[in-house]
């Protein structure tokens, strides 16, 4: 057989070869040097056969960035946890241990509760166990064979895994100088030994449910991440820092923008200076939708099921919305809008000449998510979506997409927010036929492509009811929030019935663009906390300007400056605590401007502090200037 190098040699290698063997073939070294193989473009055991005339990429200890060298260390750090916690705590049964973003988790059933306390033992045994060596071999046995095996365990959890596992059934064993090994019901893939984990770290403990499911039993996830170098864990751990201070929950608080409580758990309650910051969103929206042709519209929160069976929720969502009996009726409150916007659309009869229609609503929506799944802003029951539908022609869609681009990229421009663009395409639970797809994937391809936009391909993520474009911004840390979506949809039309008369008379159905921008006010707002930190930009900052007059008997004259600057959002601090707290609370509130009055100040000369350190003395006018140019960021 042969395989395909990147520089294009061929190497020819036995028949049933490894990735492994063509690592040897090119080198020791090489081989030595192993972690991983892809070929044509998947990633792979070193330890599988390759495909003949595969075209295969050797991943090595030196691509210590890159994401699927990190996955196969991770996946084997996560298998050392699993050692070392069953040596340690006899009795456990073990569940899964997948990698994840930044690290990796595994899932136990413990004989008696653990906590925060006896995680640093668990991570001092695995750091044993990499310091003793271990070694990673895969073998395949029947479906039969693992069922008993892991009986034999004691191991439920592996026994359900190898029940509903597909193809062929692999082992990972981790074996020891000392004779410990362990092995684990496992795909792959893996190291070929634990040598090059040079960083280990447990970072956390939680619950989870066995497989999600509440019903079932609650398992301790231990979370934990690992690195090919020291220095890339130190950076890492800095970055984590970084992201527990400007964590939006904490600043929430400090901030007074919002507070939760459990008398309704995973619904914020907005204090008024958080509701400065969502009324400027909602008013840019609000001003931008008048201006693009938008029509605001307002729908019920309660619906009859029936509505959710046309529309297809009630089978694919039904988990997910809260649901009650009234007067022998199965009522839902609204996870989305989109169904209501057809009901309206249906209401009157519709020519070409009208369309495209372009409904906007910032309706509130529940979603009944699981408690635990449940985070600060970012993942809420009760949100309110900047949620539009337009209702157009084939011909339109293109037009029509590239307008909803248009309008992304005016508020992302605002904030500053860097975008990456990524096409979801067809899922396997997909509604409608083949060539739906092809025509919907086709459309907001060329609407991209028309655009200029770089993007990415998602397969298999798209809706259920058609493809979509996602956009994602990374924050000051470099991560990734996916925060606006546009969706073409061919099916709700359909299953509305709805139409317009075209040019021919006849009656023809319209497409459907769901498209939402900022998209969850809730978790935008959250996304924006930890971007800046809470230093917001003037024109979106709760207070802009903040008042500390010297002495009680300077409060006058700094309410009478308040009053000047009327056209933005001003306070007075005129308390009782001393200048210099007074001064420290409008540093930690992070307020862009602080003006601190007192004998020597007036119009002519007024004592400016600027968030970040800057001071300096500005006449009234100057400032109003330097006020002016900055709101009109908004």
């Amino acid at each position: 057989m042969n395989v395909v190098l990147p520089d294009g040699n061929t190497l020819e290698l036995a028949d049933g070869a490894s990735g492994l063997d063509a690592a040897l073939a090119i080198g020791p070294k090489l081989a030595e040097q192993a972690v991983l193989i892809k070929a044509n473009g998947e990633t792979q055991d070193l330890r599988a056969p390759l495909p003949d005339g595969a075209k295969i990429e050797i991943l090595t200890t030196r691509n210590t960035a890159d994401p699927d060298a990190l996955y196969v260390l991770r996946h084997s750090a996560a298998h050392l946890l699993a050692e070392a916690v069953r040596r340690l705590h006899p009795g456990v049964k073990v569940a899964i241990g997948p990698p994840i973003d930044d690290g990796f988790y595994y899932d136990f059933e413990f004989p008696t509760p653990i906590t925060e306390g006896d995680l640093q033992a668990i991570e001092d045994e695995v750091k044993r166990e990499i310091a003793e060596g271990r070694t990673f071999s895969r073998e395949e046995i029947t479906a039969d064979e693992a069922r008993e095996r892991f009986r034999a365990e004691g191991e439920p959890y592996k026994v359900e895994l190898v029940d509903t596992a597909q193809g062929a059934i692999s082992l990972y064993t981790q074996s020891g100088a000392n004779g410990a090994d362990f092995t684990d019901l496992c795909r792959g893939p893996h190291l070929q030994n634990a040598a090059p984990i040079k960083a280990f770290k447990i970072t956390g403990l939680a619950g989870a449910y066995w497989r999600g499911d509440s019903a079932n039993t609650q398992l301790t996830r231990i979370y934990g991440t690992a690195f090919y170098k020291e220095a890339d864990l130190a950076a890492y751990l800095e970055r984590m820092e970084e992201s527990r201070k400007r964590d939006h929950r904490r600043l929430g608080v400090q901030l007074d923008l919002f507070h939760f409580s459990e008398l309704s758990p995973g619904s914020p309650f907005w204090h008024p200076k958080g509701m400065k910051i969502w009324n400027v969103l909602e008013d840019l929206r609000r001003r931008e939708n008048l201006a693009r042709g938008y029509v605001e519209v307002r729908t019920p929160q309660i619906y009859d099921k029936e509505l959710w069976v046309t529309s297809g929720h009630w089978d694919k969502y039904r988990e997910h919305m809260f649901t009650f009996e009234s007067e022998e009726r199965t009522f839902s409150l609204k996870p989305m809008n989109c169904p209501g916007h057809c009901v309206l659309y249906a209401n009157g009869a519709v020519s070409y000449r009208d369309l495209p229609i372009r409904m906007s609503e910032a309706g509130v929506l529940h979603r009944d998510e699981l408690a635990g799944a449940l985070h600060g802003l970012l993942r809420v029951r009760m949100f309110s979506q900047d949620d539009a539908h337009i209702f157009c022609t084939p011909e339109q869609v293109e037009d029509e997409v590239l307008g909803c681009l248009d309008f992304g990229y005016s508020i992302y421009e605002k904030l500053g927010l860097e975008i990456k663009v990524e096409l979801s395409t067809r899922p396997e639970n997909k509604l409608g036929t083949d060539e739906e797809w092809d025509a919907a994937e086709g459309a907001l391809k060329a609407a991209l492509d028309r655009q200029g936009l770089t993007y990415s391909v998602n397969e298999g993520d798209g809706a259920f009811y058609g493809p979509k474009i996602d956009l994602h911004m990374l924050d000051s840390l470099g991560r990734g929030w996916q925060i606006g979506t546009v969706q073409l949809d061919f099916q709700l039309p359909q299953r509305f019935g709805l139409t317009y008369q075209g040019a021919d008379n006849a009656e023809h159905t319209p497409v459907m663009v769901h498209r939402a921008l900022i998209g969850s006010f809730e978790r935008f707002i959250g996304i924006l906390i930890e971007h800046f930190a809470g230093a917001f930009p003037f024109w979106l900052a709760p207070v802009q300007v903040r008042i500390v007059p010297v002495a009680e008997v300077h409060a006058a004259a700094a309410h009478e400056l308040a009053a000047k600057l009327g056209g933005y959002r001003v306070e007075v601090d005129d308390s009782a605590e001393t200048l210099g707290k007074r001064i420290r609370n409008a540093e930690l509130e992070k307020i862009p401007f602080v003006i601190v009055y007192g004998e020597k100040e007036s119009d002519d000369a007024l004592a400016v502090r600027e968030r970040g350190g800057g001071q300096s003395t500005k006449s009234l006018a100057e400032l109003q200037g330097e006020l002016a140019v900055l709101a009109a960021g908004a």
